[in-house]
This record gives structure tokens, C-alpha cells and sequence, in this order.
């Protein structure tokens, strides 16, 4: 055998060896737990065959305690590039079986590297965690290599996509880079998010809590917000990544993909005609109205268990992407709280960045009252959800279904906050508060001397909503650009996304704003 050959084989099984991770023993250990490996993860997520993998053969560099007797090829995390539905994405995914999946400085260098082609290419980075954190041998030079990471975070975000899948342990400094991607996707029973474990905060604090209790999937996704999905398997998980990236473009300068679809732009929804109850404290489910107007029926939800008072996720009209707002009227009557606005703030943001146009569906009676919500910051809460609108230069259409009153109004995309089209039901009732608290405001005395209190109320309060609690009396001073037929909705939102398909809007020149965090 010639001397190239023999180098070639040598070549192959380096490459078998570096495949094999921690080894045979500990991939099968992995399985042991219902996780699949680093590279297993990947096949999934990309398209056959696409996979092209970077820094096979690094190695740490680490001499403290015995660790240069102890190394393995890969270091701990796959890097490299591929496809999804034919579209470029980097990705990295950590190795539980190796050092538990632990970060070193050359583990770090080999994700910035991936992070730093995704800038220059424009393509999405998507990461898989599966980590027991810092690699204690490596001391600071660990805690430097996070750090790199978080200032590529930082400056990726709103240029590309990120995402994030927990698929295992997700600890201490760990956490911070999944925080500052766009989505994290965590799987149930298998993946837990915390900044200090379970022993530290018996010590410090005397609580018993599980990993579980403190920071597994389903109180990510349902308590603190961290989490936007959380799934039953990794199979799972890898899809909801695969079909977020298809409502998405591939950086802050392209539009999203449009899909082409046989839903005829005309069609109309009788249902809708009839779906707003008759009284106006009685719910109806927006899910409905959501499932009768987009392409098909398909609508990806984030932050599904999440302030479930208010709706945000992705759909199509006409094939083209929308990220659509919307209350939730069959859940504290839809009304906004502190986490509804912290969530429906950070989508409309995310839109904002990557072009993706908005549409709100308005059925609002105001904020959550209450020492809780006021003690907690919905003041700045709810600015953010103003902020977000008022800063947003995408396209922005706006239907009102139904209520619409005080401070809500203002803040869920009206007309003064740059609404491009806003348009209401019949059964829209925009004011600056309900019928009945405004007559204890304007009749409060006439009605305690008036024979039957209760008739002269009700006598008021079907004047007052024939005065104001209508769409009327907005559409006179053109807040509302058209009282719409329910039925209509979707033929009238698809018309308005192709008119607003050249908007141009530029906000004043800045480092950026101050947002109020």
C-alpha cells in the first residue's frame, strides 16, 4: 500500500473515531436516557445528506488536573452547515457523552465560528443544548469562551434567526445564550433550564425542588416564558424547528419564503357572521377565527401555555408569512396582564426585525386591575407591547372583532401607533371604557335619585353604546379605515398584505431607543 493511502486510511478511521464521541459505551448511555446523540440530532434537523461538518479533529487544550491525558476528537459539540428545505443553515449540538457535554475554550471557538459564518452568510444558526455546563478543569478560560458566545448572540440578533433546542441539562451561565435567541424549544421530562440547581437552593434558600420543579420544560414554557415550545419527543422538537424556519427568512434583508397554496383568496367564512355572541360578557374562542381565515387552517402557535390571554404565532395568507396577535377572549376576557404584554411585545419585535408583516385581532376590555399587576410593573409591561407597536415599520392591519376600550385600544396597533390598515366588525366596540363604567362616571348621581336605578342604568348604557361603543364613531374620524363584514375578513387582509407588500417606513435616525425593560 502506497504512503497516501495508508494516509487516507488513517484519514477515515480518525473521522470513524471522531463520529463514535465519548464512545460506544456512553452513546449508549445516551439512548439509556430516551436522547439521542449530537449527530444523531443533527440528521434529523437537516436535509439528507447536506450535513458538512467543521473541526472534527479539535482538541481542548487544558493541562490542570490531569485533563492532557484525557481528550477526545470533537471536543464535545458538532459544528458545521447544511440544509433545510433547501435553505442554508449552521448548527451546533452538543455531546452529552463527551465530558457530560461540558464547555471548553476550544468547544466555544468552534460554536463562535459557526455563529460567525451565519452572520456573513446571512443563514440562520440554530443550536442544540445538551450541557452540564462550564468545564470546571478550564476555570475562567471556560467562562470566557461563554461569554464569546453571548456577545455573538447579542450581535446576531435581529440580523438572523436563532434557535435554540434544550434536548438535556441547561445550567448556570449555560442558559444565557439559549435567553438571548429568538426561540427555545424544550423537550418534556428530559431538559431542564436553571441558573442554580437544586442543592444550591436548598442551601441558600431551604426550598426542596426537584430539576423538574425548577426549571424542567413545562415550567419554562407555561410559568416563566423562557421556553416557547415545549415538546413530548426530540423528533418532535426537530420539526417544530424545521417548520418555525419556513415561516422565516434567512436574515433581517430578505422577506420570507411565499409558499404557493390552492386556499382561494375569496373564500368566505358564513361562521364568522355569527361567532360574536349576543352578550358582550359572554366569550367565544379566537382560535376559531384564527383556524377560518389563514391559508389552510395551519397556524404555529408560540408560547402556546404561556399567558394564554393573548395569542401570538405564525401563518400564511395567500402563501405569504404573518405573525398574527391576537386576545383571547376565553381567558380572563382576553384583557392584558404583565406576561401577555411581555410576550406579545417580544413577537412583535421578533416580526419587526425580520420583516415579517402583523396582523392584530382586537377583542380587549384593558388591563388587569389589581395591586399585583400595579405592584409587579404593568405600567412599563405594558409600555413595552406600546413600544414594540409604535416601533414596528412592517405591515401592520388591525381588525377589531369586538371590544376595544381605554389604554388596550391605544396600545394593540391603532391607528396612532402608525396601523397601516384598521378595520372592525360590526360588532366592534371602541370607547374609552365599557357602557356600564362609563354611566357610574357621566350618571353616577341621576341614577341613585332616579325612581328605578337600575332601568335609568340601562336606559344610559344602551345610549351610551349606540353613541360610542360602536365602530362608528372611530370610522367618523378615520381611525378605522372600514367597517368590515365578518365573513370578508380573510379576502380583506389578503388584499391589504399585497397593497402594503412596497411599504417604505424609516424611524428617526438613533443608536437605538431606550426601551422600558
Amino acid at each position: 500500500m502506497s504512503q497516501q493511502l495508508e494516509q487516507v486510511k488513517a484519514l477515515i478511521q480518525l473521522r470513524d473515531k471522531a463520529r463514535l464521541g465519548g464512545g460506544q459505551k456512553r452513546i449508549d448511555s445516551q439512548h439509556g436516557k430516551g436522547k439521542y446523540t449530537a449527530r444523531e440530532r443533527i440528521t434529523m434537523l437537516l436535509d439528507e445528506g447536506s450535513f458538512e461538518e467543521y473541526d472534527m479533529f479539535v482538541t481542548h487544550r487544558c493541562t490542570n488536573f490531569g485533563m492532557e491525558k484525557n481528550s477526545f476528537l470533537g471536543d464535545g459539540v458538532v459544528t458545521g452547515f447544511g440544509t433545510i428545505e433547501g435553505r442554508l443553515v449552521y448548527v451546533f449540538a452538543q455531546d452529552f457523552t463527551v465530558f457530560g457535554g461540558s464547555l471548553s475554550e476550544s468547544f466555544a471557538m468552534k460554536i463562535c465560528k459557526v455563529m460567525d459564518q451565519g452572520m456573513k452568510m446571512g443563514a440562520p444558526v440554530i443550536g442544540i443544548n445538551d450541557s452540564g455546563g462550564a468545564r470546571i478543569q478550564e476555570g475562567v478560560n471556560a467562562l470566557a469562551g461563554y461569554a464569546e458566545i453571548f456577545q455573538r448572540n447579542i450581535l446576531a440578533s435581529g440580523v438572523i434567526p436563532q434557535i435554540s433546542a434544550i434536548f438535556g441539562p441547561c445550567a448556570g451561565g449555560a442558559v444565557y445564550s439559549p435567553a438571548l435567541t429568538d426561540f427555545n424549544i424544550m423537550t418534556k421530562g428530559t431538559s431542564y433550564m436553571f441558573l442554580t440547581g437544586p442543592k444550591v437552593v436548598k442551601t441558600v434558600t431551604g426550598e426542596d425542588v426537584t430539576q423538574e420543579q425548577l426549571g424542567g420544560a413545562s415550567v419554562h414554557a407555561s410559568k416563566s416564558g423562557v421556553a416557547h415550545f415545549a415538546v413530548e419527543t426530540e423528533e418532535e422538537g426537530i420539526q417544530v424547528i424545521r417548520d418555525l424556519l419556513g415561516y422565516l427568512p434567512q436574515n433581517n434583508l430578505e422577506e420570507a419564503p411565499i409558499i404557493p397554496n390552492s386556499d382561494p383568496i375569496d373564500r368566505l367564512d358564513d361562521s364568522l357572521n355569527d361567532i360574536i355572541p349576543d352578550s358582550p360578557n359572554k366569550p367565544y374562542d379566537m382560535y376559531e377565527v384564527i383556524g377560518s381565515i389563514v391559508d389552510e387552517g395551519k397556524f404555529l402557535e408560540v408560547h402556546k401555555d404561556y399567558a394564554t390571554n393573548i395569542i401570538v404565532g405564525f401563518a400564511r395568507f395567500n402563501g405569504t408569512s404573518v405573525g398574527i396577535v391576537a386576545n383571547q377572549p376565553k381567558v380572563l376576557a382576553g384583557v392584558l396582564d404583565i406576561n401577555a404584554s411581555r410576550k406579545a411585545a417580544r413577537f412583535v419585535r421578533f416580526c419587526d426585525a425580520f420583516n415579517i408583516p402583523l396582523l392584530t385581532l382586537v377583542d380587549v376590555p384593558g388591563f388587569l386591575p389589581g395591586t399585583q399587576q400595579e405592584y409587579g410593573g404593568i405600567i412599563l409591561h405594558g409600555a413595552k407591547l406600546l413600544y414594540a407597536y409604535g416601533e414596528a415599520t412592517v405591515p401592520k392591519i388591525t381588525v377589531t372583532l369586538r371590544k376595544s376600550y381605554g389604554g388596550a385600544y391605544c396600545v394593540m396597533s391603532s391607528k396612532h401607533l402608525r396601523g397601516d390598515i384598521n378595520y372592525a366588525w360590526p360588532t366592534a366596540e371602541i370607547a374609552v371604557m365599557g357602557p356600564s363604567g362609563a354611566i357610574e362616571v357621566l350618571y353616577g348621581k341621576e341614577a341613585a335619585k332616579a325612581e328605578n336605578p337600575a332601568e335609568f342604568a340601562k336606559e344610559k348604557e344602551d345610549e351610551y353604546r349606540d353613541a360610542f361603543a360602536n365602530p362608528y364613531n372611530a370610522a367618523k374620524y378615520g381611525y378605522i379605515d372600514d367597517v368590515i363584514e365578518p365573513r370578508n375578513t380573510r379576502f380583506r387582509i389578503i388584499r391589504s398584505l399585497q397593497q402594503l407588500a412596497t411599504k417604505k417606513l424609516v424611524n428617526p435616525p438613533k443608536k437605538h431607543g431606550n426601551l422600558p425593560l
